[in-house]
């Protein structure tokens, strides 16, 4: 299996300039929440079924002085920074070059005062999972505030993929990315951002320890001019 899905991963990378084009455009998602929720960019709010509707906020509380909670339309008032980064699937298959936007995670810092011993961001998602590995009802991710705030991590907070605003499936409205680490420590649908002092173990590492806490890249799947 292994061999497999490093082949596929191979042939991906290596795909002509359309063959990539339509590859992207079909971007593989996996998503474990509860299909029953969808967010509308034009007017900021989440919509459930059955359950009615209410305006998207991020909360980011935790070990902070000043907790705060910002709409949609503040996220996109916040300093923009886009980039192109290649994508990295715990299942062997990447993506090159996509294309994101939107804002660092100091801008969540420099809104909270964050206490000396808040070393950690724990990201909870919207929506119920459709499995509760240990309990755990909602997905979950945490990484250390010096990877979020170094430049050479590369981690954003994204709005939007490809210059428009992020679809329901690679998570709307709010999700995190992690260039060189799996991509299943990048949280879709973030609604929270918790400081903390010690990480959390992520929804995947609770359904399968095979899942680690720390999941950086292999160094052979990264391109060498990173």
């Amino acid at each position: 299996m292994f061999l497999k899905l490093s082949a596929a991963a191979g042939l991906v990378l290596g795909l002509p300039g359309t063959a990539l084009a339509l590859f992207k455009k079909r971007f593989p998602v996996r998503t474990v929440e509860a299909d029953d929720f969808r967010f509308d960019p034009a007017t900021g709010m989440v919509r459930y079924d059955g359950r009615g509707e209410e305006p998207y906020r991020l909360v980011i509380d935790g070990l902070v002085k000043k907790p705060v909670s910002l709409t949609y339309p503040d996220l996109k008032s916040l300093p923009r920074t886009e980039q192109v980064s290649d994508f990295h699937c715990v299942e062997g298959w990447s993506v090159a070059d996509t294309r994101w936007g939107g804002f660092r995670f100091q801008e969540v810092l420099n809104r909270v005062e964050p206490a000396a011993e808040a070393r950690y961001a724990v990201f909870h998602s919207l929506g119920q999972t459709r499995h509760k590995p240990k309990g755990q009802t909602r997905y979950i991710e945490s990484l250390p505030v010096a990877r979020l705030t170094d430049p050479k991590a590369e981690c954003l907070l994204v709005l939007d993929r490809d210059g428009e605003p992020l679809t329901h499936d690679h998570g709307a409205p709010l999700r995190l990315i992690s260039p060189f680490d799996l991509a299943y420590k990048g949280a879709k649908y973030v609604t929270r951002i918790e400081l903390a002092a010690k990480p959390r173990p992520g929804w995947w590492t609770l359904a399968n320890p095979i899942y680690p806490i720390d999941a950086p890249v292999p160094a052979y799947r990264l391109r060498g001019e990173r």
